[in-house]
């Protein structure tokens, strides 16, 4: 069923996201264009059933007050303008809000309430289909949920059409490429191919303790892998991407500053020349999330917590070893583990352990050790900009710390990080 749109064309607005969500969340799909959209791209665009022209501050460009076009206001669908001061005349009160855009979506718009996962499934389907034919299409598959989730859908589509690539770097947190080898190989019978790559990666970070330059690396060794791994395979001319909606709208538009560049598999040569295939591009991450429930995946997947392109390699500070990488993980299962017998798994947004590379005096067996501290991290958050502590239960951080200092080999410490962000980061690296 193709979903009836309602089109937000930005006029220097910095709320176009959350105005598609809440559009999103009377069930009518909603899309964020630029101000400029040209008469044949707004024809190309699917039952359009409406327009809302959404300004704001960052409405004059180059000292001219920019505006939609004239194919615009003539689209034969209503247009909510913005008034002249480049404010959407939207309520503040919440309630008030939700009526006022109802009313515009159902009452002048006459938009049907068919925006869902079963619908968006359906249809990407047939677009992955459509595009893809009968071609063979590779993926990085890293256990993220955005990977993982595009695996899914693209199974769901091509089946064995689909190739992912696994590469285990050795950064990965305890148990997690056994579980993508279990998921997708054996329960979804994806072609999997599983690259241990770990003595590759180590060796290559030995002496390292630059983080810029161990996340280069990783980064940078791990397209190597993934380029390698691409040239044994024939016939792939399709690259999958776990592209999601925050990333093109973070990366602007005329009006909008790029907040990052967004590149999901960054700096593959080009002569490898693929066609980009991103079902989830138009997916807030929450709607990503409902699209991994929906297409089977595991909770522990779908609600995997965020988790930095190097993995642990920038959570064993300084230069990694092999030991003290080993200490993290397990630390850091430990901690997840409790946290989750504790009710914390789905209250607080990240958490996770960190090592430096430093040693304090402690006594084990009655005698001197010098071992190493960790550092537990537990931080809520809406944007990532500004993240507060989590009040954990002082009975619970004393019943991680005895479970870390007698289950994990060379660590006799446990600190608990009170830094809110500002003026730390969410990561020590």
């Amino acid at each position: 069923m193709k979903q009836d749109m309602i089109l937000i064309l930005d006029l220097g607005s910095e709320h176009n996201p959350q105005l598609a969500r809440e559009i999103r969340a009377l069930g009518v799909y909603s899309e964020i264009h630029p101000h400029d959209i040209s008469q044949a791209e707004l024809a190309a665009l699917p039952n359009v059933k409406g327009i809302i022209l959404n300004g704001g501050p960052n409405r004059v460009v180059d000292g001219v007050e920019i505006d939609a076009g004239a194919h615009v206001y003539g689209a034969g669908v209503p247009v909510l303008t913005p008034d002249h001061r480049g404010g959407a005349p939207w309520p503040e009160d919440g309630e008030q809000r939700k009526k006022a855009l109802s009313d515009f979506v159902f009452g002048q718009c006459r938009a049907q309430a068919n925006w869902n996962m079963d619908n968006f499934i359906a249809d990407q389907i047939e677009l992955i289909r459509r595009q893809v034919g009968d071609g063979k299409v590779l993926l990085a598959l890293s256990g993220g949920v955005d990977s993982s989730v595009v695996a899914a859908l693209l199974i769901r589509a091509i089946g064995k059409q689909l190739t992912c690539v696994h590469v285990n770097h050795g950064l990965l947190r305890k148990g997690e490429p056994e579980q993508v080898v279990q998921v997708f190989r054996h329960e979804m019978d994806a072609n999997l191919i599983y690259v241990d790559a770990v003595d590759r990666f180590l060796d290559k970070l030995a002496g390292v303790s630059d983080p810029e330059q161990k996340r280069k690396i990783i980064g940078g060794e791990f397209i190597r892998v993934f380029e390698e791994e691409a040239r044994k395979l024939e016939g792939i001319s399709f690259l999958g991407q776990g592209t999601i909606y925050p990333d093109i709208i973070e990366s602007g538009t005329k009006t909008v500053k790029a907040v990052k560049s967004h590149h999901n598999v960054g700096g593959l040569p080009e002569d490898l020349d693929f066609q980009l295939v991103e079902p989830l591009k138009m997916l807030f991450k929450d709607e990503v999330r409902a699209c991994g429930k929906a297409l089977g995946l595991p909770d522990s997947m779908v609600y995997r917590q965020p988790f930095p392109g190097p993995g642990l390699g920038v959570r064993c500070l300084g230069a990694i070893t092999r030991d003290r990488l080993e200490a993290v993980r397990e630390s850091d299962a430990i901690l997840r583990e409790e946290f989750a017998r504790h009710g914390l798994e789905g209250k607080v947004w990240q958490y996770f352990t960190i090592i430096p590379d430093v040693k304090s005096v402690g006594v084990r067996d009655g005698k001197r050790a010098d071992e190493w501290p960790v550092i537990l991290r537990a931080v809520n958050t809406v944007d990532a900009m500004t993240a507060t502590v989590e009040n954990v239960p002082f009975d619970l951080l004393q019943h991680i710390t005895h479970r870390i200092t007698h289950e994990v080999k060379g660590v006799n410490r446990v600190l608990y990080d009170l830094t809110p962000k500002p003026t730390g980061t969410i990561e020590w690296e």
